[in-house]
């Protein structure tokens, strides 16, 4: 979120939680607790807007399959962040299922949204409410923008991993984020949520400028 938002400062950890995860192949107990500790809050949050009060139990499912495979994971502390979404995603589904929930339809349009703007006025409404009720808010959101906001703001991933995480084209969720921040601006009533919006080519987050 802008220049000194979520994702920059979960990103600013990633280098020490690409050493800790590879530490923690290697058996040590310790660096898989530090990578736990670095990953858990956002985590924690993206499955509180996809699954609400049982985000706790969902969450202590996916690092049970998390620990299990993690001799599986290859890559860096940031594709870690994005494995471990992706594994809390399926559960926080599989619980949903379980439930009889049924998602939200949403229907997004394919063309990418370049806006104005490098910290955009949606950035600032998060940033202007508390944690619990901005994921109040959030859950209000069709579901696809409700996960791409989550993804982006809360885990800190960029536009192409949350399209992974996501299984979607990466212009698909720009366009999600992009409405979903403006919906929340709308709401909140923060001044130029209509011309504002969300400019990303795949290496900025969230109107974050490189």
């Amino acid at each position: 979120m802008g220049q000194g938002g979520k994702p920059r400062r979960a990103q600013a950890y990633d280098g020490e939680l690409g050493a800790a995860v590879e530490r923690a192949q290697e058996g040590d107990e310790a660096a898989f607790a530090a990578a736990y500790r670095i990953v858990q809050p956002g985590l924690l949050g993206y499955l509180r807007g996809l699954v609400g009060e049982d985000a706790e139990d969902v969450a202590s499912d996916a690092w049970l399959e998390i620990a299990r495979d993690l001799g599986r994971f290859k890559g860096d502390g940031a594709g870690f962040r994005g494995w471990t979404a992706t594994i809390a995603r399926h559960r926080a589904l599989d619980h949903l299922r379980r439930q009889r929930v049924r998602p939200r339809p949403a229907v997004l349009e394919a063309d990418v949204l370049e806006l104005p703007g490098t910290h955009s006025t949606h950035e600032q409404a998060l940033e202007s409410i508390s944690t619990e009720r901005a994921l109040d808010m959030v859950r209000g959101l069709p579901r696809d923008q409700a996960e791409a906001v989550l993804l982006r703001v809360v885990v800190g991933l960029d536009g192409p991993a949350s399209a992974r995480v996501l299984g979607k084209r990466p212009g698909a969720v720009r366009t999600a984020a992009y409405r979903g921040l403006k919906r929340l601006a709308r709401e909140l009533g923060v001044a130029g949520a209509a011309g504002e919006g969300v400019t990303d080519d795949g290496s900025r987050t969230l109107g974050e400028s490189k």
